[in-house]
């Protein structure tokens, strides 16, 4: 019954993964006037409500026994994530800041794993994410022209390490609460530190059905629901198996960026995605699981 929990746990990711692998080209497809940080912030507030409202109707105002300091801790760092993202994009190219964000998560969250949840990650695990992070660079190498910035590297990264601790306070937040009110506190909290950035930008955009669009799917579709399904796997996965699944996020990108936008990946960047869809497949197969640590163990 365990492995039958943590099957459906990794195929919610997974699936939570390919919405998010949706943003880039809904956000290449929105108005010229939005920015990545105005999007960014949006999404959180868009998502953050919509998950309020399915909380709301589904248990009620559930929300009294929830640890503040967890809570807090999750939507801050949901925002820092959005923050560190965005700008690290801007400054060092999108194929770059993606490849370095979200491929150096999965790192971050096995030593957060091992360090503070006294989970060891299998053999399993560094196998295919080993697989899935050459899958990355290789698509990295094949994206044309590269422009390399340290600050912008350096704030890539400063995302990666966000999502991992996010994903960890989001983790300790789940057992015995619904995912859809953690999930819609966390958003909420987020989304209202990035407020500020809302308070001064033109927003008429929004009123154009190009824009309404954009930010009722990122709001909804890559916030809301994806984010229900990550709780919902996050329930029955480890914080670095879960974060390793989300690597789908760029192979999705990539598909998309092929069939929508008419970006050309090329032989060797075939090569990059399939490993990426391996490292995963490696990582589903049902042996292998990780490691309590003892008291005796280092």
């Amino acid at each position: 019954m365990q492995i039958s929990h943590t099957v459906v746990g990794m195929i919610s990711i997974v699936a939570a993964a390919v919405l998010w692998g949706t943003t880039g080209t809904a956000q290449a497809l929105a108005p010229i006037e939005s920015t990545p940080q105005i999007i960014g912030a949006l999404r959180l507030l868009v998502g953050g409500v919509a998950l309020a409202l399915v909380s709301l109707m589904r248990n009620g105002p559930s929300l009294a026994a929830m640890p503040v300091w967890l809570a807090v801790g999750g939507g801050l760092f949901v925002a820092l994530y959005q923050l560190c993202f965005f700008w690290g994009v801007a400054l060092t190219g999108v194929a770059v800041g993606t490849m370095v964000g979200i491929g150096s998560a999965p790192v971050f969250a096995g030593v957060l794993d091992t360090l503070f949840m006294k989970r060891r990650p299998s053999g399993q695990w560094y196998v295919a994410t080993l697989m899935a992070l050459l899958g990355c660079i290789i698509l990295l190498g094949n994206s044309g022209r590269i422009e390399v910035h340290p600050l912008g590297i350096g704030l890539a990264a400063g995302a990666g390490l966000a999502y991992a601790v996010y994903t960890m306070f989001m983790k300790k937040l789940l057992p015995g609460r619904p995912p859809e009110s953690v999930a819609a506190v966390v958003f909420c909290i987020g989304a209202a530190a990035l407020l500020p950035f809302l308070f001064t930008a033109d927003l008429s955009w929004i009123a154009r059905p190009a824009g309404l669009a954009v930010v009722i799917h990122l709001g909804v579709l890559a916030t809301a629901l994806s984010y229900f399904l990550f709780c919902r796997g996050l329930e029955h996965v480890q914080v670095s198996t879960a974060v390793t699944l989300t690597l789908a996020e760029p192979f999705t990108a990539g598909l998309l960026g092929v069939a929508v936008l008419g970006e050309q990946v090329g032989g060797v960047g075939w090569i990059g995605l399939i490993l990426i869809l391996s490292g995963l497949i490696v990582l589903a197969l049902p042996f292998g699981r990780a490691t309590k640590l003892s008291s005796n163990q280092s």
